[in-house]
């Protein structure tokens, strides 16, 4: 367990050692929210559904925390290119609790700026609807950030070149993004979209974020919690394996 703290306490330190970074990652975040709720809001009111914030805030938080999970798998390539990772591996600690410790760091990380995104979203006119809930806010944010920082450490571990992992997120985070119903109702979409969107986890986050929000939900909270509980299971079994795999 000592071995898991101090990874996951040095994912933080690195992090938040780069203001640049820390500032760069609410970029996309904040024009989304900003451009989006404020430019499609009067659109959204008009068509009747209320307002555009309400819906989008939770998707936007989803964002945030989707974006720095994934891209936090970088590290591994940063640090296998410098030779940082190899100092790390031939220690005498298993490479499962090496992967654990660095995803849970990455998972604190995505949290923190869905916390920002969160208290941003309030000073722009969202509203929380049910105080009672935010510990199953805390819950479902950072089962999204542990699910999505696994799937960045798997891909990450058998990659070994920074553009190729670049190109592989680009790939996977727009789509995951999109059909998540971050940005619309799933429920408007055409038959074949919905299917796509129930066999996406992000699906299930942003539903998740929604309900502790705002008191609504798409697939039900339940639903949403066995969903991304069992998927970042999955993917941590998964990411392990590979981890473990990797050449020094």
């Amino acid at each position: 367990m000592s071995t898991i703290y101090i990874l996951w306490l040095r994912q933080l330190k690195r992090h938040f050692r780069s203001k640049a970074r820390l500032i760069g990652s609410l970029g996309q975040p904040l024009l989304f929210l900003l451009a989006l709720g404020f430019g499609f809001g009067p659109i959204y009111q008009k068509a009747g559904g209320g307002d555009y914030i309400q819906f989008l805030a939770p998707g936007i938080i989803a964002m945030s925390i989707l974006f720095t999970a994934m891209f936090s798998g970088i590290e591994i390539i940063w640090d296998r290119q410098f030779g940082f990772l190899k100092e790390t591996l031939v220690a005498p600690i298993s490479r499962f609790n090496i992967m654990l410790g660095r995803t849970l760091g990455g998972a604190t990380v995505a949290v923190i700026q869905g916390l920002i995104v969160l208290i941003i979203s309030l000073m722009v006119g969202f509203k929380l609807e049910n105080l009672s809930l935010l510990p199953l806010l805390f819950v479902f944010m950072f089962l999204i950030a542990f699910l999505f920082t696994a799937l960045g450490t798997a891909i990450a571990s058998v990659l070994e070149d920074m553009q190729g992992f670049q190109l592989i997120m680009n790939f996977l985070v727009m789509p995951l993004f999109f059909l998540s119903g971050a940005l619309f109702p799933i429920q408007v979409l055409p038959k074949a979209l919905v299917t796509v969107a129930t066999i996406n986890p992000l699906a299930y986050g942003v539903d998740g974020l929604r309900a502790a929000l705002m008191n609504g939900a798409y697939f039900g909270m339940p639903m949403d919690f066995l969903v991304l509980g069992s998927s970042a299971i999955i993917l941590t079994i998964i990411g392990g394996y590979l981890f473990s795999k990797i050449q020094i």
